[in-house]
């Protein structure tokens, strides 16, 4: 099989193609979702039709452009590789759409990105796999359809919010990727360092794996850079010393909360007694994209119950306070 990528994602292209996994029993974790996604696969199968187009959504890093491979490799079709916000006309869409080969599968990151007006050429090319194409313009513009192969639009977002509707429903089935268990993070550094030539104990897998936020992407990236200490400061082995001193370099501490997570709650628990306090407000204080605070740190710091989103703001909780040793003030 041919996998011919056509835009760069801005999303999982970050995870090296070494560490994807290939096969279904290679995918660890999301075992609700595979079940479903088998199925899927084996009654086109069996129809001789393309999968119904999926949808995918959860934080960035959890393996959405990974199930996308694995979903191409199991139909043994191409994948094609394309990205909302690049997507800036609606020739470009139309461009990859006409140059689709039959079954072939179209993996739209960032989908709930797309401009407007290409949504529009994108429902009935995924309804009744044709193109409805507007020439000329004013009193001489005429319209003319284009049929297309039978494609499987994949989209993949953090942000289902703000996918519009019309769009959303025309996805066949919709998943939504967890964050993993200690357990699974575990196990994928242990694929991972084998697939690297890594040589890990197993404490020092718990280690990272307790700081990579339940998240697989997180967790190879940490697991390279103890590497590189490893290498410089001993003699390759990861052992338990390496990974506390290597995390504790790196400033990533044993919950797994970073600079900005940090400081994006001390913010809350400083400058605003706790909260409540806006998004708008809390981005302005800690010089933190408001984009980066909903899709980065807030999903994690709600995960592991250190703040609270209310319709009046960000609420930093007991367990906040607990973690960074403030009192809590307010009665329970």
């Amino acid at each position: 099989m041919s996998i011919a990528p056509d835009n760069k994602s801005g999303g999982d292209d970050i995870l090296d193609n070494t560490l994807r996994p290939n096969k279904w029993d290679e995918y660890i974790g999301q075992d609700s979702i595979k079940q479903n996604i088998k199925i899927i696969i084996q009654a086109a199968q069996k129809r001789a039709q393309p999968p119904d187009h999926l949808l995918f959504y959860g934080n960035s890093g959890l393996g959405k452009t990974t199930l996308a491979y694995l979903i191409a490799k199991e139909m043994n079709r191409p994948i094609r590789l394309a990205s909302g916000p690049a997507l800036e006309r609606a020739g470009d869409l139309v461009a990859i759409l006409t140059n689709l080969s039959d079954g072939e599968i179209l993996f739209m990151d960032e989908c709930h990105r797309l401009n407007k007006t290409i949504e529009e050429y994108l429902y009935p090319a995924m309804e009744e796999y044709k193109l409805n194409l507007i020439l000329g313009r004013g009193p001489m513009a005429r319209t003319m359809e284009l049929k297309l192969p039978k494609f499987t639009l994949i989209g993949a977002t953090t942000r289902p919010a703000m996918l519009s509707s019309p769009l959303r429903n025309r996805f066949g089935a919709v998943f939504q990727l967890n964050f993993y268990t200690q357990g699974d993070i575990e196990k994928i550094i242990e694929r991972s360092s084998r697939l690297l030539n890594i040589r890990t104990e197993k404490q020092a897998c718990q280690i990272i794996a307790q700081r990579s936020r339940f998240t697989p992407r997180v967790a190879n990236r940490l697991l390279k850079r103890v590497r590189d200490f490893a290498e410089v400061e001993g003699d390759g082995l990861i052992t338990s010393e390496i990974a506390e001193r290597a995390l504790g370099a790196l400033e990533v501490d044993e919950m797994g909360l970073d600079p900005s997570d940090r400081r994006i709650v001390e913010t809350i628990i400083d400058k605003f007694s706790g909260g409540p306090v806006g998004l708008q407000a809390l981005a302005a204080a800690t010089q933190e994209e408001e984009e980066s605070i909903l899709d980065i740190n807030e999903p994690y710091l709600m995960q592991v119950g250190f703040i609270e989103r209310t319709p009046k703001g960000r609420l930093a909780t007991k367990l906040a306070y607990e973690h960074f040793g403030i009192k809590y003030p307010h009665l329970i």
